[in-house]
């Protein structure tokens, strides 16, 4: 997941005005919640944590073929 800065809210932000939080996640898809200036949470729409691989009961074996075969040219590329 790429980071966009216009996405960073402070963990204080987050409390006191969540309905601005997820107006943010609605347009941007993701928030990230930052604790003491370091990304410490993330915020998705459900429907984007849905299709992430790690949202269901695969095995650790699973998620890493998984990533493996999404981004094999890149692994062969850095093995060079």
């Amino acid at each position: 997941m790429q980071i966009n800065t216009n996405n960073l809210v402070s963990i204080t932000e987050a409390n006191q005005n969540f309905s601005r939080v997820a107006r943010l996640v609605d347009k941007n898809g993701a928030a990230v919640i930052l604790k003491n200036n370091t990304p410490r949470y993330v915020l998705l729409e459900y429907s984007q944590f849905q299709n992430n691989e790690f949202a269901d009961d695969a095995t650790i074996q699973e998620v890493g073929e998984s990533i493996v075969k999404r981004h094999l040219e890149a692994f062969k590329e850095l093995a060079k």
